[in-house]
C-alpha cells in the first residue's frame, strides 16, 4: 500500500519550495491541482477561475484532486508519496468561501484516505507573494490555513505545524518526524 503524505497550508507558505526540495530528495511528489486550473482556464478564457466562479472552480479542483488520488493510489508499492494539497483541501476553500459542500464531495472525501499525519505550513509573511494565480491578499491566505486546518481536524487527520525555515531545514524536518514517529511502519 503507497503512504499519502499530504502537505497543506494557506497559499504562499511556501508548499511548492518544499515539494521541490522533496522530489530533489528522491521522492515522488503530486502538484497541487488549483494552479494547474487556474492556468488551465486561463488558456482557455474559462469562467472556472476563483475570482469569476468560486464555485465552479472548486468543482474542477475537486474532481481533479479525486481523480489524482484515485490514480496515485492505484497499484501496490509501498512508497511514500508527497501530495501539494489532498481532496480536503477543496473543502476548506469552500469553508472559507462560506460555499455549501455537496453530498456527494462528502462521501468522496470520507473514501478518500491519505496518511492520517498531515503536515501544514503556517502563514508566513515573509515571503508571500502574488502572481499570475495567486492573486488573494496575505489575510486571506491566513483564513484559508485556518479554514484548511479546521477541516483535517474535522476529518480526524493529526496536523502537524511544520516550522518556518529554509526549505532544506523544513525538509528535514518532516522526514525526521517521519522516521521518529515511524510513521509508516
Amino acid at each position: 500500500m503507497k503512504k499519502l503524505c499530504i502537505i497543506t497550508g494557506g497559499p504562499g507558505a511556501g508548499k511548492t519550495a518544499l515539494l521541490d526540495e522533496l522530489q530533489r530528495r528522491g521522492f515522488q511528489t503530486v502538484p497541487e491541482e488549483g494552479r494547474r486550473i487556474i492556468k488551465e482556464q486561463i488558456a482557455l478564457n474559462g469562467n472556472g477561475l476563483p475570482w469569476l466562479n468560486k464555485k465552479y472552480f472548486a468543482e474542477l479542483m475537486f474532481n481533479a484532486s479525486l481523480e489524482r488520488f484515485q490514480e496515485i493510489n492505484s497499484g501496490a508499492d509501498s512508497k511514500i508519496i508527497f501530495f501539494d494539497r489532498g481532496i480536503l483541501d477543496t473543502l476548506g476553500y469552500l469553508k472559507l468561501e462560506n460555499i455549501p459542500v455537496s453530498e456527494e464531495m462528502q462521501i468522496k472525501s470520507d473514501e478518500m484516505i491519505y496518511h492520517k499525519n498531515v503536515f501544514i505550513l503556517p502563514p508566513w509573511k515573509e515571503i508571500y507573494e502574488n502572481d499570475q494565480e495567486r492573486k488573494q491578499t496575505f489575510e486571506v491566505a491566513v483564513s484559508t490555513f485556518y479554514c484548511i486546518k479546521e477541516i483535517y481536524l474535522a476529518y480526524d487527520y493529526h496536523v502537524i505545524e511544520v516550522p518556518k525555515g529554509t526549505v532544506e531545514k523544513r525538509a528535514d524536518f518532516i522526514l525526521e518526524t517521519i522516521k521518529v514517529n515511524q510513521m509508516f511502519l
